[in-house]
Protein backbone atom coordinates (compact mmCIF):
# COMPACT_ATOMS: atom_id res chain seq x y z
CA UNK A 1 0.00 0.00 0.00
CA UNK A 2 1.17 3.74 -1.02
CA UNK A 3 0.77 6.40 1.86
CA UNK A 4 1.05 9.54 1.68
CA UNK A 5 -0.67 10.84 4.86
CA UNK A 6 0.13 10.31 8.70
CA UNK A 7 -3.05 9.19 9.15
CA UNK A 8 -2.92 6.36 6.47
CA UNK A 9 -1.01 4.37 9.29
CA UNK A 10 -4.34 2.94 10.79
CA UNK A 11 -5.60 1.37 7.41
CA UNK A 12 -1.75 0.48 6.17
CA UNK A 13 -1.24 -1.60 9.38
CA UNK A 14 -4.47 -3.13 9.50
CA UNK A 15 -4.26 -4.35 5.97
CA UNK A 16 -0.48 -5.77 6.37
CA UNK A 17 0.02 -6.48 9.95
CA UNK A 18 -2.87 -5.84 12.84
CA UNK A 19 -1.61 -6.31 16.53
CA UNK A 20 -2.54 -6.73 19.56
CA UNK A 21 -0.07 -3.71 20.92
CA UNK A 22 0.00 -1.26 18.32
CA UNK A 23 0.39 0.80 21.16
CA UNK A 24 1.04 0.37 25.17
CA UNK A 25 1.43 2.52 28.46
CA UNK A 26 1.07 1.59 32.14
CA UNK A 27 -2.47 1.75 34.09
CA UNK A 28 -2.79 1.21 37.45
CA UNK A 29 0.75 -0.61 37.63
CA UNK A 30 -0.48 -2.77 34.65
CA UNK A 31 0.77 -2.43 30.72
CA UNK A 32 -2.46 -1.57 29.27
CA UNK A 33 -2.27 -2.99 25.42
CA UNK A 34 -3.83 -1.09 22.58
CA UNK A 35 -4.75 -3.28 19.36
CA UNK A 36 -4.33 -1.47 15.99
CA UNK A 37 -8.43 -2.53 15.44
CA UNK A 38 -9.30 -0.98 18.81
CA UNK A 39 -7.11 2.00 18.03
CA UNK A 40 -7.94 2.49 14.78
CA UNK A 41 -11.70 2.24 16.48
CA UNK A 42 -11.25 4.81 19.32
CA UNK A 43 -9.86 7.82 16.97
CA UNK A 44 -12.20 7.67 14.31
CA UNK A 45 -14.56 7.88 17.12
CA UNK A 46 -12.38 10.85 19.21
CA UNK A 47 -12.74 12.09 15.10
CA UNK A 48 -15.86 12.59 15.05
CA UNK A 49 -16.63 14.21 18.66
CA UNK A 50 -14.08 16.79 17.29
CA UNK A 51 -16.69 17.35 14.38
CA UNK A 52 -19.56 17.40 16.39
CA UNK A 53 -17.19 19.90 18.25
CA UNK A 54 -16.93 22.18 15.43
CA UNK A 55 -13.91 21.47 14.78
CA UNK A 56 -13.43 22.00 10.97
CA UNK A 57 -10.81 21.34 8.26
CA UNK A 58 -11.74 24.76 6.55
CA UNK A 59 -11.24 23.32 3.00
CA UNK A 60 -7.68 22.42 4.22
CA UNK A 61 -6.90 25.39 3.99
CA UNK A 62 -3.23 26.12 6.39
CA UNK A 63 -4.29 29.45 7.38
CA UNK A 64 -7.68 28.51 8.49
CA UNK A 65 -7.85 25.20 9.50
CA UNK A 66 -8.66 25.02 13.08
CA UNK A 67 -6.00 24.20 15.63
CA UNK A 68 -5.93 21.93 18.42
CA UNK A 69 -3.45 22.12 21.11
CA UNK A 70 -1.82 19.27 23.14
CA UNK A 71 0.20 19.55 26.02
CA UNK A 72 1.04 15.76 27.27
CA UNK A 73 4.13 13.93 28.04
CA UNK A 74 3.91 10.49 26.20
CA UNK A 75 0.92 8.10 26.09
CA UNK A 76 -1.25 6.65 23.93
CA UNK A 77 -3.65 9.13 23.94
CA UNK A 78 -1.05 11.30 22.60
CA UNK A 79 -1.05 9.67 18.91
CA UNK A 80 -5.13 9.55 19.62
CA UNK A 81 -5.38 12.88 19.65
CA UNK A 82 -2.65 13.64 16.81
CA UNK A 83 -4.47 11.15 14.52
CA UNK A 84 -7.84 12.62 15.36
CA UNK A 85 -6.82 15.49 14.91
CA UNK A 86 -5.39 14.65 11.30
CA UNK A 87 -8.05 13.07 9.90
CA UNK A 88 -10.47 15.69 9.75
CA UNK A 89 -8.02 18.29 8.25
CA UNK A 90 -7.64 20.30 11.50
CA UNK A 91 -4.12 20.64 12.56
CA UNK A 92 -1.90 19.94 15.53
CA UNK A 93 0.13 22.21 17.51
CA UNK A 94 2.14 20.15 20.13
CA UNK A 95 3.32 22.31 23.18
CA UNK A 96 5.98 21.17 25.44
CA UNK A 97 4.93 20.21 29.20
CA UNK A 98 7.76 22.70 30.23
CA UNK A 99 7.00 26.18 28.09
CA UNK A 100 7.27 29.02 30.45
CA UNK A 101 3.90 30.51 30.53
CA UNK A 102 4.67 33.66 28.30
CA UNK A 103 5.64 31.60 25.83
CA UNK A 104 3.00 28.91 26.36
CA UNK A 105 0.65 32.23 26.04
CA UNK A 106 2.50 33.58 22.75
CA UNK A 107 1.84 30.39 20.94
CA UNK A 108 -1.73 30.03 21.81
CA UNK A 109 -2.60 32.95 20.76
CA UNK A 110 0.07 33.16 17.84
CA UNK A 111 -1.84 29.94 16.40
CA UNK A 112 -5.39 30.97 17.47
CA UNK A 113 -5.67 27.21 19.49
CA UNK A 114 -9.34 26.32 19.58
CA UNK A 115 -9.21 23.04 21.94
CA UNK A 116 -6.30 21.95 24.27
CA UNK A 117 -5.59 18.90 25.67
CA UNK A 118 -3.52 17.85 28.45
CA UNK A 119 -2.58 15.13 30.43
CA UNK A 120 -2.47 15.94 34.09
CA UNK A 121 -3.99 18.24 37.09
CA UNK A 122 -0.50 20.02 36.82
CA UNK A 123 -1.04 20.96 33.36
CA UNK A 124 -4.29 22.00 33.69
CA UNK A 125 -3.99 24.97 36.42
CA UNK A 126 -1.50 25.52 33.98
CA UNK A 127 -3.49 26.22 30.67
CA UNK A 128 -6.76 27.37 33.18
CA UNK A 129 -4.48 30.32 34.47
CA UNK A 130 -3.58 31.23 30.75
CA UNK A 131 -6.86 30.96 29.40
CA UNK A 132 -8.49 34.48 29.94
CA UNK A 133 -5.57 35.82 27.91
CA UNK A 134 -6.21 33.36 25.29
CA UNK A 135 -9.62 34.48 23.73
CA UNK A 136 -9.72 31.51 21.12
CA UNK A 137 -9.76 28.59 23.25
CA UNK A 138 -13.50 26.93 23.85
CA UNK A 139 -12.65 24.16 25.98
CA UNK A 140 -9.67 22.07 27.94
CA UNK A 141 -9.86 18.41 28.00
CA UNK A 142 -7.51 16.09 30.32
CA UNK A 143 -6.26 12.28 29.85
CA UNK A 144 -6.37 11.79 33.65
CA UNK A 145 -9.34 11.58 34.97
CA UNK A 146 -10.08 14.71 37.19
CA UNK A 147 -13.09 15.77 39.30
CA UNK A 148 -14.95 18.19 37.56
CA UNK A 149 -13.07 18.59 34.49
CA UNK A 150 -14.05 17.47 31.00
CA UNK A 151 -12.17 14.20 30.03
CA UNK A 152 -11.03 13.42 26.37
CA UNK A 153 -13.65 10.62 26.68
CA UNK A 154 -16.28 12.67 26.37
CA UNK A 155 -15.59 13.97 23.11
CA UNK A 156 -15.76 10.44 21.55
CA UNK A 157 -19.28 10.17 23.51
CA UNK A 158 -20.17 12.67 21.05
CA UNK A 159 -19.87 10.77 17.70
CA UNK A 160 -22.81 9.86 15.76
CA UNK A 161 -23.36 7.76 12.66
CA UNK A 162 -23.74 11.05 10.51
CA UNK A 163 -20.04 13.03 12.39
CA UNK A 164 -18.22 9.27 11.94
CA UNK A 165 -19.50 8.98 8.03
CA UNK A 166 -18.12 12.17 7.97
CA UNK A 167 -15.31 11.19 9.16
CA UNK A 168 -14.46 8.35 6.06
CA UNK A 169 -15.61 11.27 3.77
CA UNK A 170 -12.79 13.58 5.06
CA UNK A 171 -10.30 11.44 5.32
CA UNK A 172 -10.27 10.68 0.98
CA UNK A 173 -10.42 13.92 0.41
CA UNK A 174 -7.22 15.45 2.51
CA UNK A 175 -4.29 16.37 -0.04
CA UNK A 176 -0.96 15.07 1.41
CA UNK A 177 0.02 18.83 1.02
CA UNK A 178 -2.37 20.01 3.39
CA UNK A 179 -0.46 20.81 6.95
CA UNK A 180 -0.68 18.29 9.37
CA UNK A 181 1.36 20.02 12.58
CA UNK A 182 2.62 23.33 13.44
CA UNK A 183 5.52 22.80 15.81
CA UNK A 184 6.58 25.95 17.59
CA UNK A 185 10.53 25.69 17.78
CA UNK A 186 11.76 27.53 21.18
CA UNK A 187 15.38 27.55 19.63
CA UNK A 188 18.52 28.62 21.79
CA UNK A 189 16.92 32.33 21.04
CA UNK A 190 13.99 34.50 20.49
CA UNK A 191 10.53 34.16 19.41
CA UNK A 192 8.82 30.61 19.08
CA UNK A 193 8.45 29.93 15.22
CA UNK A 194 5.56 27.92 13.92
CA UNK A 195 6.83 25.26 11.88
CA UNK A 196 4.64 24.23 9.25
CA UNK A 197 5.09 20.43 8.68
CA UNK A 198 2.46 19.08 6.04
CA UNK A 199 1.85 15.26 5.01
CA UNK A 200 4.11 14.73 2.66
CA UNK A 201 7.02 16.52 4.19
CA UNK A 202 7.02 13.77 7.28
CA UNK A 203 5.89 10.69 5.33
CA UNK A 204 8.70 11.71 2.77
CA UNK A 205 10.86 11.48 5.83
CA UNK A 206 9.61 8.42 6.92
CA UNK A 207 9.62 6.36 3.92
CA UNK A 208 13.48 7.84 2.97
CA UNK A 209 14.45 6.81 6.64
CA UNK A 210 12.58 3.39 6.16
CA UNK A 211 14.60 3.01 3.07
CA UNK A 212 18.49 3.99 4.38
CA UNK A 213 18.38 2.97 7.83
CA UNK A 214 17.08 0.99 6.89
CA UNK A 215 13.89 -0.19 8.78
CA UNK A 216 11.87 -2.98 7.51
CA UNK A 217 8.34 -4.16 8.27
CA UNK A 218 8.53 -6.13 11.77
CA UNK A 219 5.61 -6.76 13.42
CA UNK A 220 6.90 -8.92 16.17
CA UNK A 221 9.33 -5.78 17.46
CA UNK A 222 8.62 -3.08 20.11
CA UNK A 223 10.36 0.26 20.87
CA UNK A 224 10.21 2.56 24.22
CA UNK A 225 9.35 5.73 24.00
CA UNK A 226 10.30 8.73 26.21
CA UNK A 227 11.53 11.59 24.04
CA UNK A 228 8.95 14.39 23.86
CA UNK A 229 6.44 13.91 21.16
CA UNK A 230 6.34 17.13 21.20
CA UNK A 231 9.62 17.14 18.97
CA UNK A 232 9.35 15.99 15.37
CA UNK A 233 12.57 13.73 16.15
CA UNK A 234 10.40 11.28 17.94
CA UNK A 235 6.99 12.36 16.14
CA UNK A 236 8.46 11.07 13.20
CA UNK A 237 10.08 7.71 14.57
CA UNK A 238 6.21 7.13 16.04
CA UNK A 239 5.42 7.30 11.92
CA UNK A 240 8.34 5.27 10.95
CA UNK A 241 7.33 2.10 13.80
CA UNK A 242 3.45 2.89 12.98
CA UNK A 243 3.96 2.45 9.12
CA UNK A 244 6.70 -0.67 10.31
CA UNK A 245 4.45 -2.66 12.37
CA UNK A 246 6.80 -1.63 15.65
CA UNK A 247 4.75 -2.12 18.46
CA UNK A 248 5.49 1.22 20.79
CA UNK A 249 5.55 1.41 24.68
CA UNK A 250 5.34 4.46 26.72
CA UNK A 251 7.74 4.93 29.45
CA UNK A 252 6.17 5.97 32.25
CA UNK A 253 8.63 8.93 33.26
CA UNK A 254 12.59 9.68 32.75
CA UNK A 255 12.73 8.57 36.33
CA UNK A 256 11.48 4.64 34.91
CA UNK A 257 13.70 4.18 32.48
CA UNK A 258 15.46 2.01 33.68
CA UNK A 259 12.45 -0.23 35.22
CA UNK A 260 10.84 0.32 31.89
CA UNK A 261 13.61 -1.05 29.72
CA UNK A 262 13.67 -4.34 31.72
CA UNK A 263 9.81 -4.83 31.63
CA UNK A 264 9.71 -4.18 28.02
CA UNK A 265 12.93 -5.65 26.80
CA UNK A 266 12.58 -3.43 23.56
CA UNK A 267 14.75 -3.75 20.24
CA UNK A 268 15.90 0.03 20.24
CA UNK A 269 14.53 3.42 21.60
CA UNK A 270 15.64 7.19 20.58
CA UNK A 271 17.35 9.54 22.94
CA UNK A 272 19.36 12.68 22.85
CA UNK A 273 23.27 12.43 23.65
CA UNK A 274 22.51 14.21 27.19
CA UNK A 275 20.53 10.96 28.12
CA UNK A 276 23.31 8.63 27.16
CA UNK A 277 25.76 10.99 28.69
CA UNK A 278 23.53 10.36 31.79
CA UNK A 279 23.41 6.92 31.53
CA UNK A 280 27.11 6.57 31.59
CA UNK A 281 27.80 8.66 34.47
CA UNK A 282 25.95 6.27 36.51
CA UNK A 283 27.06 3.18 34.83
CA UNK A 284 30.61 4.41 35.80
CA UNK A 285 29.63 5.50 39.33
CA UNK A 286 28.31 2.20 39.67
CA UNK A 287 31.75 0.41 38.55
CA UNK A 288 33.81 2.95 41.22
CA UNK A 289 32.03 1.48 43.93
CA UNK A 290 33.55 -1.93 43.01
CA UNK A 291 36.43 -3.09 45.26
CA UNK A 292 39.50 -5.58 43.83
CA UNK A 293 39.47 -7.93 41.04
CA UNK A 294 35.86 -6.98 39.94
CA UNK A 295 36.70 -3.10 40.05
CA UNK A 296 40.01 -3.33 37.57
CA UNK A 297 38.47 -5.45 35.97
CA UNK A 298 35.65 -2.83 34.93
CA UNK A 299 37.76 -0.64 34.07
CA UNK A 300 39.80 -3.11 32.13
CA UNK A 301 36.57 -3.11 29.85
CA UNK A 302 36.07 0.73 29.65
CA UNK A 303 39.36 1.68 28.81
CA UNK A 304 39.94 -1.60 26.41
CA UNK A 305 36.34 -0.06 24.78
CA UNK A 306 37.13 3.44 24.09
CA UNK A 307 39.75 2.39 21.05
CA UNK A 308 37.30 0.34 19.85
CA UNK A 309 36.67 1.12 16.04
CA UNK A 310 33.90 -0.07 13.77
CA UNK A 311 35.45 0.35 10.42
CA UNK A 312 39.31 -1.26 11.24
CA UNK A 313 39.89 -4.22 13.38
CA UNK A 314 41.83 -3.96 16.39
CA UNK A 315 43.64 -7.63 15.44
CA UNK A 316 42.80 -10.89 17.08
CA UNK A 317 44.55 -10.17 20.50
CA UNK A 318 42.25 -7.06 20.80
CA UNK A 319 38.92 -9.26 19.27
CA UNK A 320 39.72 -11.76 21.81
CA UNK A 321 39.88 -9.04 25.30
CA UNK A 322 36.77 -7.26 23.79
CA UNK A 323 34.64 -10.54 23.70
CA UNK A 324 35.98 -11.50 27.28
CA UNK A 325 34.99 -7.96 28.42
CA UNK A 326 31.66 -8.13 26.84
CA UNK A 327 30.90 -11.38 28.32
CA UNK A 328 32.13 -10.69 31.96
CA UNK A 329 31.15 -6.87 32.21
CA UNK A 330 29.40 -5.66 29.09
CA UNK A 331 26.30 -8.49 29.35
CA UNK A 332 25.42 -6.89 32.16
CA UNK A 333 24.58 -3.37 31.06
CA UNK A 334 23.20 -4.93 27.74
CA UNK A 335 21.02 -6.37 30.56
CA UNK A 336 19.93 -3.44 32.47
CA UNK A 337 18.67 -1.94 28.73
CA UNK A 338 16.56 -5.51 28.33
CA UNK A 339 19.07 -7.42 27.01
CA UNK A 340 17.03 -7.36 23.44
CA UNK A 341 18.61 -4.11 21.98
CA UNK A 342 19.62 -4.02 18.18
CA UNK A 343 19.60 -0.25 17.87
CA UNK A 344 19.67 3.20 19.83
CA UNK A 345 19.55 6.37 17.81
CA UNK A 346 20.71 9.84 18.96
CA UNK A 347 19.47 12.67 17.84
CA UNK A 348 19.54 16.43 18.76
CA UNK A 349 22.76 17.89 19.24
CA UNK A 350 26.54 16.19 19.22
CA UNK A 351 27.69 12.88 20.53
CA UNK A 352 30.88 11.98 22.31
CA UNK A 353 32.85 9.53 20.34
CA UNK A 354 34.09 8.04 23.66
CA UNK A 355 30.21 7.15 24.28
CA UNK A 356 29.61 5.94 20.71
CA UNK A 357 33.16 3.65 20.73
CA UNK A 358 32.39 2.45 24.24
CA UNK A 359 28.84 1.38 23.68
CA UNK A 360 29.44 0.31 20.14
CA UNK A 361 31.99 -2.05 21.93
CA UNK A 362 29.57 -2.97 24.63
CA UNK A 363 27.33 -4.67 21.70
CA UNK A 364 24.98 -1.69 22.52
CA UNK A 365 24.50 -0.45 18.53
CA UNK A 366 24.11 3.49 19.09
CA UNK A 367 23.33 5.28 15.59
CA UNK A 368 23.99 9.10 15.79
CA UNK A 369 21.72 10.97 13.11
CA UNK A 370 20.94 14.64 12.47
CA UNK A 371 18.44 16.79 10.70
CA UNK A 372 16.43 20.47 12.17
CA UNK A 373 12.63 20.65 12.95
CA UNK A 374 12.42 22.33 9.56
CA UNK A 375 13.76 19.10 7.70
CA UNK A 376 10.85 16.88 9.27
CA UNK A 377 13.30 16.22 10.09
CA UNK A 378 15.84 13.61 9.57
CA UNK A 379 18.65 14.57 6.89
CA UNK A 380 21.51 12.11 7.46
CA UNK A 381 21.67 9.15 9.58
CA UNK A 382 24.55 6.57 10.28
CA UNK A 383 23.21 3.18 9.21
CA UNK A 384 22.91 -0.15 10.28
CA UNK A 385 24.31 -2.16 6.89
CA UNK A 386 28.49 -2.36 6.71
CA UNK A 387 30.06 0.43 6.28
CA UNK A 388 27.38 2.88 6.77
CA UNK A 389 28.77 4.03 10.37
CA UNK A 390 31.39 6.46 11.00
CA UNK A 391 31.88 7.80 14.69
CA UNK A 392 31.80 11.35 15.10
CA UNK A 393 30.19 11.76 12.04
CA UNK A 394 25.92 11.93 11.46
CA UNK A 395 26.06 9.74 8.60
CA UNK A 396 25.25 9.74 5.12
CA UNK A 397 22.49 11.56 3.71
CA UNK A 398 19.02 9.99 3.25
CA UNK A 399 18.17 8.38 0.11
CA UNK A 400 15.76 11.39 -1.31
CA UNK A 401 17.08 14.29 0.56
CA UNK A 402 19.71 16.74 -1.07
CA UNK A 403 22.17 18.20 0.62
CA UNK A 404 25.30 20.56 -0.36
CA UNK A 405 27.63 22.82 1.95
CA UNK A 406 27.63 26.58 0.94
CA UNK A 407 31.46 28.26 0.80
CA UNK A 408 31.08 28.80 4.17
CA UNK A 409 30.52 25.40 4.95
CA UNK A 410 26.69 26.16 6.08
CA UNK A 411 24.42 23.01 5.36
CA UNK A 412 21.75 23.60 2.65
CA UNK A 413 19.09 20.71 2.38
CA UNK A 414 16.76 20.50 -0.45
CA UNK A 415 14.16 17.98 -1.04
CA UNK A 416 10.08 16.69 -0.04
CA UNK A 417 10.77 16.99 3.84
CA UNK A 418 11.61 20.60 3.10
CA UNK A 419 9.11 22.68 5.47
CA UNK A 420 5.91 24.47 4.00
CA UNK A 421 7.62 27.53 6.12
CA UNK A 422 6.56 29.47 9.52
CA UNK A 423 3.45 30.09 10.03
CA UNK A 424 2.25 33.78 9.74
CA UNK A 425 6.12 34.43 9.01
CA UNK A 426 6.42 34.70 5.10
CA UNK A 427 9.97 37.37 5.70
CA UNK A 428 11.21 34.40 7.49
CA UNK A 429 10.41 31.94 5.61
CA UNK A 430 12.12 33.98 2.53
CA UNK A 431 15.36 33.84 4.54
CA UNK A 432 15.24 30.17 5.53
CA UNK A 433 14.53 28.73 2.28
CA UNK A 434 16.83 30.27 -0.75
CA UNK A 435 15.64 28.52 -4.13
CA UNK A 436 14.32 25.29 -1.99
CA UNK A 437 17.31 25.12 -0.28
CA UNK A 438 16.81 25.09 3.31
CA UNK A 439 19.42 27.12 5.41
CA UNK A 440 19.83 24.88 8.71
CA UNK A 441 22.33 27.17 10.30
CA UNK A 442 24.79 24.55 10.75
CA UNK A 443 28.29 24.26 9.40
CA UNK A 444 29.56 20.79 8.26
CA UNK A 445 32.27 19.29 5.78
CA UNK A 446 32.41 15.66 4.42
CA UNK A 447 34.29 13.26 5.48
CA UNK A 448 35.57 10.33 3.08
CA UNK A 449 33.42 12.36 0.81
CA UNK A 450 30.35 10.18 2.28
CA UNK A 451 29.70 11.04 5.59
CA UNK A 452 28.57 14.64 7.21
CA UNK A 453 30.05 15.82 9.86
CA UNK A 454 28.81 19.21 11.72
CA UNK A 455 31.23 21.07 13.43
CA UNK A 456 29.30 24.17 15.07
CA UNK A 457 26.33 26.44 15.01
CA UNK A 458 26.96 29.32 12.48
CA UNK A 459 25.50 31.60 15.43
CA UNK A 460 27.75 30.27 17.97
CA UNK A 461 30.84 31.01 16.27
CA UNK A 462 32.51 33.76 17.89
CA UNK A 463 35.34 35.87 16.90
CA UNK A 464 38.07 37.14 19.91
CA UNK A 465 39.24 40.43 20.39
CA UNK A 466 42.06 39.82 18.22
CA UNK A 467 40.11 38.43 15.17
CA UNK A 468 40.52 34.62 15.50
CA UNK A 469 37.15 32.62 14.92
CA UNK A 470 36.47 30.03 17.47
CA UNK A 471 34.03 27.43 17.57
CA UNK A 472 33.01 25.87 21.08
CA UNK A 473 30.77 23.31 20.28
CA UNK A 474 34.46 20.85 19.37
CA UNK A 475 36.27 21.88 22.81
CA UNK A 476 32.70 21.62 24.67
CA UNK A 477 32.59 18.13 23.60
CA UNK A 478 36.11 17.25 23.95
CA UNK A 479 35.72 18.27 27.87
CA UNK A 480 32.93 16.29 28.25
CA UNK A 481 34.58 13.01 27.69
CA UNK A 482 36.10 13.89 31.16
CA UNK A 483 33.88 11.60 33.77
CA UNK A 484 34.73 14.85 36.33
CA UNK A 485 32.73 17.11 33.72
CA UNK A 486 29.35 17.48 33.61
CA UNK A 487 28.41 20.45 31.28
CA UNK A 488 30.45 23.37 30.10
CA UNK A 489 29.99 26.37 28.01
CA UNK A 490 32.89 28.27 26.52
CA UNK A 491 32.71 32.19 25.96
CA UNK A 492 35.08 34.38 25.12
CA UNK A 493 33.30 36.58 21.70
CA UNK A 494 35.21 40.10 21.63
CA UNK A 495 37.85 39.24 24.65
CA UNK A 496 41.47 38.31 24.60
CA UNK A 497 41.17 34.79 25.21
CA UNK A 498 38.72 31.79 25.23
CA UNK A 499 37.54 31.11 28.65
CA UNK A 500 34.32 28.61 29.98
CA UNK A 501 32.04 27.49 32.67
CA UNK A 502 32.39 24.30 33.91
CA UNK A 503 29.48 22.48 36.03
CA UNK A 504 31.67 19.36 37.79
CA UNK A 505 29.92 16.31 37.67
CA UNK A 506 29.58 16.03 41.14
CA UNK A 507 28.70 11.98 42.13
CA UNK A 508 32.59 11.46 40.61
CA UNK A 509 34.11 14.75 42.21
CA UNK A 510 32.90 13.41 45.76
CA UNK A 511 33.97 10.11 45.19
CA UNK A 512 37.58 11.66 44.27
CA UNK A 513 37.36 14.11 47.20
CA UNK A 514 36.67 11.36 49.14
CA UNK A 515 39.62 9.18 48.56
CA UNK A 516 42.23 12.13 49.00
CA UNK A 517 40.94 12.64 52.25
CA UNK A 518 39.23 16.38 51.46
CA UNK A 519 36.59 17.40 53.59
CA UNK A 520 32.77 18.25 51.67
CA UNK A 521 30.59 20.65 53.13
CA UNK A 522 28.27 22.19 50.52
CA UNK A 523 28.87 22.36 46.05
CA UNK A 524 29.28 25.78 46.62
CA UNK A 525 32.13 25.45 48.63
CA UNK A 526 33.70 22.69 46.93
CA UNK A 527 33.77 24.68 43.69
CA UNK A 528 36.10 27.19 46.06
CA UNK A 529 38.02 24.28 46.83
CA UNK A 530 42.01 25.03 46.38
CA UNK A 531 42.67 21.63 45.29
CA UNK A 532 39.37 20.98 43.04
CA UNK A 533 40.26 23.88 41.21
CA UNK A 534 43.91 22.36 40.59
CA UNK A 535 42.21 19.53 39.55
CA UNK A 536 40.32 21.10 36.87
CA UNK A 537 43.19 23.47 35.97
CA UNK A 538 44.89 20.24 35.35
CA UNK A 539 41.93 18.93 33.83
CA UNK A 540 41.47 21.89 31.22
CA UNK A 541 45.59 22.26 30.61
CA UNK A 542 45.36 18.40 29.44
CA UNK A 543 42.24 18.80 26.97
CA UNK A 544 43.50 22.18 25.50
CA UNK A 545 46.95 20.16 23.79
CA UNK A 546 43.75 18.93 21.40
CA UNK A 547 43.12 22.44 20.42
CA UNK A 548 45.60 25.06 18.92
CA UNK A 549 46.33 28.36 20.71
CA UNK A 550 43.65 30.39 19.84
CA UNK A 551 40.50 27.91 20.86
CA UNK A 552 43.08 26.85 24.20
CA UNK A 553 40.89 27.60 27.79
CA UNK A 554 43.01 29.99 29.16
CA UNK A 555 40.53 30.81 32.30
CA UNK A 556 37.44 28.91 33.90
CA UNK A 557 35.05 29.04 36.86
CA UNK A 558 33.04 26.33 38.40
CA UNK A 559 29.30 26.55 39.28
CA UNK A 560 27.96 24.86 41.93
CA UNK A 561 24.57 23.75 39.91
CA UNK A 562 23.05 21.78 36.84
CA UNK A 563 21.87 23.95 34.00
CA UNK A 564 18.26 22.41 33.11
CA UNK A 565 15.09 22.83 31.72
CA UNK A 566 13.39 24.05 34.50
CA UNK A 567 15.94 25.89 35.91
CA UNK A 568 15.62 27.74 31.78
CA UNK A 569 19.48 27.50 30.68
CA UNK A 570 18.59 24.43 28.50
CA UNK A 571 16.02 23.79 25.94
CA UNK A 572 12.97 20.78 25.86
CA UNK A 573 15.42 18.85 24.02
CA UNK A 574 18.02 19.32 26.34
CA UNK A 575 20.41 22.08 23.87
CA UNK A 576 22.21 24.94 25.75
CA UNK A 577 20.31 28.26 25.81
CA UNK A 578 22.94 30.55 25.50
CA UNK A 579 22.10 33.52 25.86
CA UNK A 580 20.12 32.81 28.77
CA UNK A 581 23.59 31.53 30.30
CA UNK A 582 25.13 34.65 29.42
CA UNK A 583 22.82 37.04 31.25
CA UNK A 584 22.43 34.20 34.34
CA UNK A 585 25.86 34.49 34.85
CA UNK A 586 27.24 37.95 33.53
CA UNK A 587 29.16 38.58 36.63
CA UNK A 588 30.77 34.98 36.81
CA UNK A 589 31.81 35.35 33.20
CA UNK A 590 33.34 38.87 34.13
CA UNK A 591 35.34 37.31 36.75
CA UNK A 592 37.01 35.71 34.03
CA UNK A 593 38.29 38.41 32.35
CA UNK A 594 39.65 40.69 35.36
Amino acid sequence: MNYSRLFDCLDHQLAYFPKKDMLAAKENGQWRHYSTQETADMINRFSAGLLELGVSGNDFSSENSDKIAIISSNRPEWVFTDLAVQQIGAILVPVYPTTNPLELEFILNDAAVKYIFVSSQELLHKILDLRPKVPSIKGVYTFDKIEGQMHWSEVSALAGQDSLDKVKQLKKEIPEEHTATIIYTSGTTGTPKGVMLTHKNICSNVKFAKASFPFHDSPDKKVLSFLPLNHIFEKTCTYIYLFSGISIYYAESLETIGENLKEVQPDGFTTVPRLLEKVFEKIMVKGGELTGTKRKLFFWAVDLAEKYDNRISGGLWYNMQLAIANKLIFSKWREALGSNISFIITGGAACQVKLLRIFNAAQIPVYEGYGPTENSPVVCVNRQEEGGTKFGTVGPPLEGVQVKLAEDGEILVSGPCVMKGYYKRPDLTAETVVDGWLLTGDIGVWVDNKFLKITDRKKELFKTSGGKYVAPQPIENKLKESPFVEQVMVVGSERKFVGALIVPSFPVLLEWMREKGIPYTTQEDVIHNPRVLELYRELVESFNNFFNHVEQIKKFELLPREWTVETGEMTPKLSLKRKVVMEKYKDVIERIYV
